[in-house]
């Protein structure tokens, strides 16, 4: 059965996170955004890890010690997987690295051990996704000390400042960063800047699966990215297996943000409003023409400094992928709105979803004619566009986002790699 997972989102005990990130919430938004498997977030943040227990009940029954989580007392189908990210920051190779960790853990029992390591000489009680003086090689050794069952991926590989191969702080390949542990790290998460064919230009990233996640700071977020999984039990082992082997038959496709949209596609200045294709900034050396400060090196710039293929270059093992746009901000597009959360817009967003089954439904499935009743026609048109690559685009930069335009004039096609067009060859 086709099972959708958002796997790494945050808590309301992270920093800028919503205070409605809440796990009753974070259920009933996933019910209604059509994720059946959702991170818990913020595992090792010792007041969110009391509600996980408190709240939570192991899903599965038989002989694994492997688990998801439900909610107690709910009738809610949402599945909860254990999860958190941490941030490292330490020296290796003569620089600061700042890197971002995506772990998933297997049972509450396997949490507790490692938290209580890491309470011992870390602050986790200062931030939901806290940060860490730990190399990553030594946190995967930790985890997988505790647990085999752990897995453990680097986070939003591309952005410059917190990520494995970020501009500011990353390094040029797996191997540098985990040494002796490359082994043991099984997927990557290509970050909202970022698609699936912008990293199939790096062939260092073959053997691994890779994952797409909202990063949710609120409920509203949850699902913009995703991963579409076959699965026949829905267990924690069978999705530990299925991203440790990159299983194919399971792993169908992952559903993206427009790269562009990301806040750090493009190169650029935010404070002097400058954003930049990666070749202009190599005729700028770098520095903004504006200030003479050094300019923020973006997702696309790296990929093209590190990519050893061409552009739309497709391994023969890959997943598929398709690019969407959040409905509320299509809907909201539709009528003129600025605004994602004015009353107009949830009225219409909650009717489409109720009707649609759910938000992934009305966006990748529900037919135009229902979208045009439910919806609008104007509606229905601009999920067409969507679903066909048919948009106007103004990307992110310095961490700004950027823009999507699913109606009105000076639309062009962009690739849909999978759903919404042929097969690649």
């Amino acid at each position: 059965m086709l099972k959708y997972l958002d796997l790494h989102i945050h808590s309301r005990y992270s920093r800028a996170c919503s205070r409605d990130l809440t796990l009753e919430n974070i259920g009933k938004a996933c019910e209604i955004k059509g994720i059946d498997i959702v991170a818990t977030g913020d595992f090792t943040h010792p007041a969110w890890f009391k509600s996980i227990e408190n709240e939570l009940e192991r899903a599965e029954d038989g002989a694994s010690d492997s688990f998801l989580y439900a909610l107690k007392g709910s009738r809610s189908k949402t599945r909860f997987m254990l999860s958190t990210e941490i941030s490292l920051i330490y020296k290796a190779q003569g620089k600061t690295r700042r890197v971002h960790m995506v772990i998933h853990a297997p049972s509450t029992e396997a949490v507790r051990s490692l938290n209580s390591y890491l309470e011992k000489g870390y602050k986790i009680k200062s931030d939901g996704r806290p940060i860490l003086g730990m190399s990553a090689p030594d946190l995967v050794s930790l985890c997988l000390s505790i647990d085999p069952k752990f897995l453990l991926y680097p986070a939003h590989i591309w952005t410059p400042w917190f990520s494995v191969f970020g501009s500011k702080s990353g390094f040029d390949t797996l191997e540098e960063c985990f040494g002796d542990q490359t082994g043991s790290i099984y997927a990557i998460e290509t970050g909202l800047s970022s698609d699936p064919e912008m990293n199939w230009r790096f062939s260092g990233l073959d053997s691994l699966t890779i994952l797409s996640n909202s990063d949710a700071h609120s409920l509203n977020n949850i699902a913009r990215e995703a991963n579409a999984m076959d699965l026949d039990t829905g267990s924690y082992d069978e999705i530990y297996e299925a991203i440790r082997n990159k299983d194919l038959e399971k792993i169908k496709f992952t559903v993206e943000f427009y790269p562009e949209e990301g806040m750090y596609h493009f190169d650029g200045h935010r404070a002097c409003a400058v954003s930049l294709k990666p070749e202009d900034t190599r005729g700028l050396g770098g520095i903004c023409p504006k200030c003479g400060k050094e300019l923020t090196i973006g997702v696309l710039n790296r990929v093209e400094e590190l990519a050893d293929r061409p552009q739309g270059y497709r391994p023969k093992i890959s997943a598929s992928y398709v690019k969407t746009v959040e409905l509320d901000k299509i809907i909201a597009e539709t009528l003129g709105i600025k605004s994602r959360n004015s009353k107009q817009v949830k009225r219409i967003y909650d009717r489409l979803a109720d009707v649609c089954g759910n938000e992934l439904q009305a966006l990748l499935e529900t037919p135009y004619d229902v979208l045009a009743e439910a919806g609008s026609a104007a509606i229905a048109e601009a999920i067409k566009n969507m679903r066909e690559g048919r948009v106007l685009t103004v990307p992110g930069f310095d961490g700004q986002y950027g823009h999507v335009r699913v109606t009105g004039d000076g639309r062009s096609k962009t690739s849909q790699a999978g759903l919404f067009a042929s097969d690649w060859d």
